[in-house]
């Protein structure tokens, strides 16, 4: 495998054609934040394909460098001649598609559950292992991890691959922003019905979101009591880490945030870590910021969080509860989970795939 260059806090593009991209499900929230970070980061395109179901086809978007482009209709030949798909259209669509694409020729970066623990198909968060996206791709698909892995795994790998993380305990909050756009949609409008004393509507989630709080909406297993968020974190933190040793559980709740997730994050460690010590190795790290003011009470926040690249992480302090509490860490944190929990991730797979010349 060749040297990884890696891109974080510079660009550094292969000097060779740009490549043709195209994105799947480009007028969802994460299909629009993709757009908007490709033209932030100054994403080299040569051309930009906008795909999307029928009845979102004829539509046009502007993309920053190739003016009002027409959305099409998604089909099997939608990849003719294009380098690389950013798929984000839920795992339906990227199981029928996403194997067509890569026998195209194109390299997939799918933002569902469909390809994640396939093990033909490396799942990356660039800052932690983005060398695996560098190898072979037998299927030429390379999967996003869930949100909430990888927020969680932005704030826990700083530590681990100092300490060595023995066991992870994680308390999501997460926001409307992780079900799309629907969602978010109907959030807002439970906020306007609630002040004009109308009825809440409920076609989304079915039950009021606004003021309330509830279980994550994905699947619960009848047998362990775990919803398919939570296992999620627990399967993918293994796949990216390659440790199956490191013991995860995980409790996901839905909260009433448009934007942004919030994680509570306990760490036993198996060596001893201080709190400045462990403040300076977050900080440190690419992609995240340290947000931890105890005297005037600034901590992560949803609404810090929006709109930012960098996850924030505060509350840093030991955990009281063990027998030696530096062995033990607690920790909160924010990050924006259709930027680096989604878009940005896999923009910067695509720069790492770039600037390493496998594209």
């Amino acid at each position: 495998m060749q040297p990884l260059v890696t891109l974080f806090g510079r660009r550094a593009f292969s000097s060779g054609k740009a490549p043709v991209v195209a994105i799947v499900g480009s007028t969802g929230a994460v299909g629009q934040e993709l757009i908007a970070l490709m033209a932030e980061r100054n994403f080299p395109a040569s051309e930009v394909k906008l795909l999307a179901s029928a009845r979102s086809a004829g539509k046009t978007n502007y993309v920053e460098g190739h003016g009002d482009v027409v959305v099409q209709e998604l089909t099997e030949e939608s990849f003719a001649g294009v380098d690389i798909a950013f798929f984000s259209a839920g795992g339906g669509q990227s199981t029928h598609y996403g194997p067509i694409a890569g026998d195209a020729g194109c390299i997939v970066i799918d933002n569902s559950s469909a390809f994640r623990m396939d093990p033909e198909c490396p799942l990356v968060v660039p800052e932690i292992n983005g060398d695996a996206c560098l190898g072979a791709l037998p299927k030429n698909i390379i999967a996003n991890p869930n949100c909430s892995t990888i927020l969680a795994l932005m704030a826990m790998y700083p530590i681990h691959r100092e300490k060595t993380v023995k066991r992870m305990v994680v308390s999501t909050y997460q926001a409307a922003s992780g079900a799309g756009a629907v969602a978010m949609a109907e959030l807002e409008q439970q906020a306007k019905d609630f002040v004009e004393d109308a009825p809440i509507t409920q076609d989304f989630f079915g039950r009021q979101y606004i003021f309330n709080l509830f279980s994550h909406n994905s699947d619960i297993d009848p047998e362990t009591g775990y919803n398919e968020e939570e296992l999620k974190m627990v399967n993918e933190t293994a796949k990216i880490l390659d440790d199956e040793t490191i013991a995860v559980t995980a409790t996901c709740i839905r909260v009433p945030v448009l934007r942004a997730h919030c994680e509570s994050i306990n760490l036993e460690l198996e060596e001893s870590c201080g709190v400045e010590e462990a403040r300076e190795l977050l900080d440190a790290f690419p992609g995240v910021t340290v947000v931890d003011d105890r005297e005037a009470n600034q901590m992560p926040e949803p609404l810090k969080a929006s709109g930012v690249d960098d996850c924030l992480v505060g509350r840093v302090r030991h955990d009281i509860s063990r027998s030696d509490p530096t062995k033990g860490l607690d920790m909160f944190m924010a990050g924006d989970q259709i930027r680096k929990g989604a878009a940005l991730n896999a923009i910067q797979i695509a720069e790492l795939l770039i600037a390493n010349g496998k594209v």
